[in-house]
């Protein structure tokens, strides 16, 4: 993400928008970026994350160009053109099926020239050795549930590019990073993929067969004397997609 935010390049001093922010994770990063004469206004729908958010960023040692507020992305309480950028994470596209109204609402509040990025999660490898059992884990398609249940291709993240262009951004760019991970784990590296292997997967076993529901908790539940993360030669890669477009 630190290398996401330092692409785009954003103009010192300026007016952004973290749009669906969660607890705030980027904030500091964003606000970081423009330096002390900007400001970085976080909205999201849960108050439960913004609550959290101000915990975490609402600091004395925190500068006063952040503010936080609860909102809907999709039908956000800002005036036209107020802000130069807007950037979303995980957010926008999730659910993929108001993805152009959430879209359309970020051209509206950000002025003429200025920059809209959505970023997402597009891929894993967590489980070295065993791709076909990851493969049919996956199959299910919990990380995007809108597009694999409908049927409906456009409405994969992956296809966010669709989403800009029909909005009218102009300069559309694609770019994807990777994140990498490597044993030895450090305790917070260990918890945060454990918890992804109960995200992605804990749901999959109506999906999947008996023999790949047994292979997955003997590798990823931390109980298991199999467990995958303490393999010394552990090791696996995710990858985040950002759009980015400027609004005409």
């Amino acid at each position: 993400m630190r290398e996401a935010v330092r692409s785009l390049e954003l103009p010192s001093g300026s007016r952004g928008l973290d749009a669906g922010c969660g607890i705030g994770s980027h904030i500091p990063r964003l606000a970081e970026a423009i330096g002390p004469g900007g400001h970085v206004t976080g909205v999201d729908l849960s108050s439960d994350h913004i609550a959290r958010a101000r915990e975490i960023i609402c600091k004395p040692d925190r500068p006063e160009y952040i503010s936080l507020r609860q909102g809907d992305v999709g039908n956000l309480s800002f005036e036209d053109n107020c802000f130069d950028w807007a950037w979303s994470v995980d957010c926008v596209g999730y659910p993929a099926v108001s993805s152009l109204r959430q879209v359309e609402e970020l051209v509206r509040v950000v002025r003429p020239g200025g920059l809209i990025a959505l970023a997402g999660w597009t891929s894993q490898q967590l489980l070295p050795g065993y791709p076909l059992l990851e493969t049919r884990l996956n199959a299910p398609g919990t990380i995007y549930p809108a597009s694999v249940k409908t049927g409906r291709a456009e409405l994969h993240f992956m296809r966010a590019q669709g989403w800009l262009g029909k909005v009218g951004l102009n300069e559309l760019q694609v770019r994807t990073f990777v994140g990498n991970i490597q044993a030895p784990l450090t305790a917070d590296e260990r918890k945060a993929v454990a918890y992804l292997f109960e995200m992605f997967w804990d749901g999959a076993q109506s999906d999947v067969s008996p023999r790949d529901w047994e292979d997955y908790k003997r590798l990823c539940r931390p109980e298991s004397p199999d467990f995958i993360l303490n393999q010394p030669d552990y090791n696996a890669f995710f990858t985040y997609t950002m759009f980015r477009g400027v609004v005409p």
